[in-house]
C-alpha cells in the first residue's frame, strides 16, 4: 500500500492532558477505528506515553511517542506536536515541566474573570472535575464544564463565547518560545509538525515568517490533513507544504467521543502529491 493512503493518525489526546480517554482506552478507539499507525501526542506532558505504548502493542497497533508543545509565537499561542520522540531524554522533559508551570495560576485567574465578566461562580472547581492531570488544567476543561452547567451548548460553543481573546475567561499565558520547542523534540530524537496551522490568526506575511523561522530552527512538517482544518483547507495546507519544502502530517486532534470534529482514525487521506512525514520510518 503506498505510504500516502495509510491511516495514520498522528495527533490525538488522553487524561494526561485534556482528553477524555485513557492511554490504554485511546489505543482500544484507535485500532477500532482501523488506525495503522498512531500517536499519542498530550498537551506538553509524555507521562502517557508508556502505557500507551504498551496498549498499543497489545493491539499489534504500531506507535508512535509524541507530544503537543504549546508555544507562544508573535503574542499568539501556536502548537508545535514532535513526533518519535524519546520520552525519557531529560531535556525534553525539564522543558515540557517548565512549560507546565504556572497553569494552576492561570486557570485561577480565568475563573476570576468569568466570575467578574460573566457571572459564573465556580467554574475552577468544576473544571477541575475533567482534570486528569492537575498540572495540566486547561481551557477545554473550563470549556467542558461551562457546557454542563448551561452557560453554553457545547464545548466549541463555550469557546465561541468565552475562554478566547477578548472573551471572558481569557487569560493568556506565557508558553515556551518556538526555537525552545523544536530543540527540544530535536534533542529527543523527533520530528517538530506544525499543529493545524489554519487555526491560527496570522497574516499571510506573519505566516511567511513563522514557515520560515520553523524550518530554520528545524521544524521538517506541517499538519495539513487534521480534525481542525476543514475540507478545503487539505489541499490548501499540502500546497503550502510544498511551498515551503515541508512533510505532511495527519491527525484528527481528538480528544473526547462526545465532542469532536473528527473521530480518530476517520480523517481523509492527504493530497495525492504530499510526501507523509511517515514516509521513510520503520515500524512494526
Amino acid at each position: 500500500m503506498s505510504a500516502i493512503l495509510l491511516n495514520a493518525d498522528l495527533h490525538s489526546h488522553s487524561t494526561v492532558s485534556d482528553g477524555v480517554l485513557t492511554p490504554s482506552d485511546l489505543a482500544i478507539r484507535a485500532k477500532r477505528n482501523g488506525v495503522e499507525l498512531w500517536a499519542l501526542t498530550d498537551h506538553d506532558e509524555v507521562s502517557g506515553v508508556a502505557e500507551a505504548r504498551a496498549a498499543a502493542a497489545d493491539l499489534c497497533l504500531p506507535f508512535v511517542a509524541g507530544v503537543e508543545v504549546s508555544v507562544t509565537w508573535a503574542g499568539k499561542t501556536v502548537h508545535i506536536v514532535g513526533l518519535q520522540v524519546d520520552e525519557t531524554n531529560p531535556q525534553l522533559l525539564a522543558g515540557l515541566a517548565n512549560t507546565r508551570s504556572g497553569r494552576e495560576r492561570r486557570a485561577r485567574d480565568m475563573a476570576q474573570d468569568l466570575q467578574q465578566r460573566a457571572g459564573i461562580a465556580g467554574v475552577y472547581e468544576g473544571a477541575l472535575k475533567y482534570v486528569g492531570n492537575p498540572d495540566l488544567i486547561s481551557r477545554s476543561h473550563f470549556a467542558r464544564y461551562l457546557a454542563e452547567i448551561g452557560a453554553a451548548s457545547s464545548v466549541s460553543d463555550a469557546f465561541k463565547h468565552f475562554l478566547t481573546e477578548g472573551k471572558p475567561g481569557y487569560v493568556p499565558h506565557r508558553w515556551a518560545n518556538l526555537n525552545e520547542a523544536v530543540s527540544w523534540i530535536r534533542e529527543a530524537g523527533g520530528v517538530a509538525v506544525i499543529a493545524h496551522p489554519g487555526r491560527y490568526d496570522l497574516t499571510p506575511l506573519a505566516f511567511d515568517c513563522f514557515f520560515r523561522e520553523f524550518k530554520a530552527f528545524g521544524g521538517v512538517a506541517i499538519e495539513t490533513v487534521t480534525g481542525s482544518h476543514t475540507v478545503d483547507q487539505y489541499a490548501e495546507y499540502a500546497g503550502i507544504a510544498a511551498r515551503y519544502g515541508f512533510l505532511s502530517s495527519r491527525g484528527s486532534d481528538f480528544h473526547s467521543p462526545e465532542d469532536f470534529e473528527v473521530d480518530i482514525g476517520h480523517l481523509q487521506a492527504l493530497p495525492r502529491d504530499s510526501v507523509p512525514v511517515w514516509e521513510h520510518w520503520r515500524f512494526d
